[in-house]
């Protein structure tokens, strides 16, 4: 696949047996970003849950140029909620993300922790380690899900609206987060986003989701004005 990290064939995925997306083919390179774009409902997340594994698929197949087990791709939910009744702490969260590395009832070690650390320390919140994951505010909470991400040591890092649902100032810490990342750990990212054109500087092609379908265009193919897709 020389320098593909994901390659899509013929690839239909859906629930139940029911497709909502048929023959997608497209390939995303190894360091590309990549934004899916389409409306509400269109299938921009099962997309992406077909490509973490989630969802199997009603046919075709997707080639990894990656091994999983060593390392496991990033995930970024829309959310993530924990009932306070079980007071994780930002730490602790963080923590998960090493787990897809370990074998069975393997305790974390020291090393792990430490990377834990360094993850939480990466997107700004060392200082919130110890408080606990429900008290945090909605942007703080989706960067602590982003350091859980890069708590795998991922070479894919996958976003489903990252932003969706938190005030203007915190979207723009997200964005300028998961570009730096981009460009400093030069991670391949592939983002569900509503609003383009914020991120149009940053990203280098689009798959568009409409209609039963996924294609793959240049940034061209995005409007200089479009700032949202319905």
């Amino acid at each position: 696949m020389s320098g593909a990290l994901l390659d899509l064939r013929d690839v239909s995925v859906g629930y139940n047996g029911v497709p909502v997306l048929e023959h997608a083919s497209f390939t995303i390179e190894r360091g590309e970003f990549v934004a899916l774009l389409g409306p509400n409902g269109a299938g921009k997340t099962t997309l992406l849950r077909g490509i973490l594994r989630l969802v199997p698929l009603l046919a075709g197949r997707i080639d990894y140029g990656f091994d999983h087990a060593v390392h496991p791709p990033g995930y970024v939910p829309q959310r993530d909620t924990l009932d306070p009744i079980f007071p994780l702490s930002a730490f602790e969260v963080v923590l998960m993300g090493t787990y897809a590395k370990l074998p069975p009832l393997r305790p974390v070690g020291k090393k792990l922790r430490n990377l834990a650390a360094q993850c939480l320390d990466h997107v700004g919140l060392a200082s919130a380690r110890d408080r606990p994951f429900w008290s945090l505010s909605g942007g703080q909470k989706q960067r602590v899900l982003i350091a859980r991400a890069l708590a795998a040591e991922p070479q894919v890092l996958l976003l489903d609206e990252p932003t969706a649902g938190v005030d203007r100032d915190a979207e723009t810490a997200i964005t300028d987060l998961i570009a730096r990342l981009h460009r400093e750990q030069r991670l391949t990212v592939v983002l569900v986003t509503h609003h383009p054109g914020r991120i149009r500087s940053v990203v280098q092609s689009v798959v568009w989701v409409d209609d039963g379908e996924a294609i793959k265009q240049g940034i061209d193919a995005l409007p200089a004005a479009r700032d949202t897709v319905a």
